[in-house]
């Protein structure tokens, strides 16, 4: 069904749900896997006293490499081919949601799969969601696993598994 699946990750437990998700949907469909972490670089201006963008980037991108050194572990324990990636966001113009759309494309994914925390009201609006902008900019299948609470929250009743697609679908009408 699927045979290029990507995959966002940056750490969270939210993201830890999807990369599991969309592990065990690459081992059952013989798809290829990219584990995604993508470093957002907030302009900041560089005459602010002691700012220095390269430290910022620099933990980004050791924590990126972790993340993907333990999906790459854990894609070849399960035998899944693929091939984890470390994108920056352009200066200027794009933001995390964008840039993973583009990563898709670049990839040729046919399925996105994200985490989403599940956040309403005040919450979603304060602190946005890069998964909800991504829905909405994307041409492919995208599937999103909410994170433990926001199952909980949901549908406290339902039989969960690790590609959830109910609530994955409760999350896209949402």
């Amino acid at each position: 069904m699927y045979q290029r699946i990507l995959v966002a990750i940056d750490g969270s437990e939210t993201s830890e749900h999807a990369f599991a998700s969309a592990l065990q949907l690459a081992r059952d469909n013989g798809a290829q896997l990219q584990p995604l972490y993508v470093i957002d670089n907030p302009l900041m201006p560089y005459n602010a006293s002691g700012y220095d963008p390269t430290i910022l980037r620099d933990a980004c991108m050791q924590e990126g490499q972790r993340l993907l050194a333990d999906a790459l572990a854990r894609m070849k324990h399960e035998n899944v081919a693929g091939e984890p990636r470390i994108v920056d966001v352009a200066p200027i113009g794009e933001d995390i949601a964008e840039r993973i759309r583009i990563s898709a494309d670049e990839f040729n994914a046919d399925l996105l799969v994200l985490g989403t925390h599940g956040r309403r009201g005040f919450k979603r609006m304060v602190l946005g969601s890069v998964a909800e902008r991504v829905v909405r900019g994307a041409h492919l299948p995208v599937l999103l696993v909410p994170s433990r609470q926001a199952q909980t929250t949901v549908a406290p009743t339902a039989k969960r598994g690790h590609a959830d697609v109910a609530a994955a679908m409760y999350e896209l009408r949402r």
